[in-house]
């Protein structure tokens, strides 16, 4: 196994479950649970929640986000809350703007600004932000906001009461907690990658006895970025318990993820498993399914978006979001009118 990790590149040899299993970070990711939920600070009164009212319902509604995340997982999560009536405001560097591709996808519902944390300007504009937020998110790297005193400890100390959510990708403790990572690199890192790649191997077996060509055992992926999505679903989740146990008990709440962590809830019992591994059921033609009743059309600023229906499901849920996404950094760093 080959790594590189100086400068500010990951990279991540393809190695199988049982060597992540042993590596001191896979040792540090199997140690918590797959999500933290603890007291953060001091005390707080006890939080009011809407009543859950509405046709359709939209639990969050009324809530602040400030969304300091990027990628797919973060803006994943954030997205769901908006989903759920939540003001979300992200908030991105004007020197590190996301790609508008990206945020064409996760934008739905949201609004996004540019702030420059570094500016006398654009701290001020942050700090009115945060004293009227419920929920902050986090998605950089263990440490990288802390020189902004943005720690959740810090956040809480000024906003009383808040919910942070702080993602990483290796998970906050090990030889790696303070490293950058994506989902694709902890997928091959994590063994998932070799798993795909024997799962393949077998499918490519099949093809080849009914006289089909058969590809070499390369190193596979999930379908779809799973860890980030998968990831990103529960932390809306956890936030809206947050929320909840907060409307009962008061304080302050800091909720912890990794995608590491996510990799080994879904590759649990599979390092010992004896025989060929397959993720699937093959289909002829390789046809899974008509993903058409999935999908939807929506006008945007970008120009007109084909994107799937969110997957949350229960009794009066939205059917989709209020509003599409906009161009990113295009919004005044204010929240929408309200108390």
């Amino acid at each position: 196994m080959t790594r590189v990790a100086g400068g500010t590149l990951p990279v991540w040899d393809n190695g199988p479950l049982q060597e992540w299993a042993a590596h001191p970070q896979g040792a540090a990711a199997a140690a918590p649970p797959l999500l933290t939920l603890g007291p953060l600070g001091a005390d707080a009164p006890p939080r009011a929640l809407p009543p859950l009212a509405g046709d359709p319902v939209r639990p969050a509604a009324g809530l602040r986000v400030l969304d300091l995340t990027r990628v797919i997982a973060g803006p994943v999560a954030t997205r769901t809350l908006a989903l759920l009536g939540a003001d979300v405001l992200r908030i991105d560097a004007p020197q590190l703007p996301e790609s508008q591709d990206a945020h064409s996808d996760t934008g739905f519902g949201k609004r996004s600004a540019l702030l420059d944390l570094g500016s006398p300007a654009g701290r001020a504009d942050f700090e009115a932000l945060l004293a009227r937020a419920d929920v902050v998110v986090t998605g950089y790297r263990p440490g990288a906001l802390d020189r902004f005193g943005l720690t959740p400890e810090e956040l809480a100390a000024r906003r009383p009461g808040l919910v942070v959510a702080r993602l990483s990708a290796w998970g906050e403790d090990g030889p790696w907690g303070g490293r950058r990572g994506f989902d694709s690199l902890v997928q091959v890192a994590t063994g998932i990658a070799a798993v795909e790649a024997e799962a393949g191997s077998a499918s490519e077996d099949s093809k080849e006895s009914r006289g089909g060509a058969k590809r070499s055992g390369t190193p596979g992926a999930l379908p779809a970025q799973a860890l980030d999505h998968g990831t990103g679903y529960l932390m809306a989740a956890a936030v809206l318990r947050a929320l909840t146990e907060q409307s009962r008990t008061g304080g302050s709440t800091l909720a912890t993820f990794s995608l590491a962590r996510t990799a080994r809830w879904l590759t649990h019992g599979l390092a010992g498993h004896d025989g060929p591994l397959t993720t699937g059921t093959e289909t002829p033609g390789d046809a899974l399914y008509d993903p058409a009743d999935h999908l939807r059309e929506t006008d945007s600023p970008a120009g007109r978006l084909r994107h799937a229906l969110p997957p949350v499901s229960f009794a009066g849920a939205p059917a989709t979001w209020t509003t599409p996404p906009g161009l990113c950094g295009t919004d005044a760093p204010v929240w929408r009118e309200g108390p």
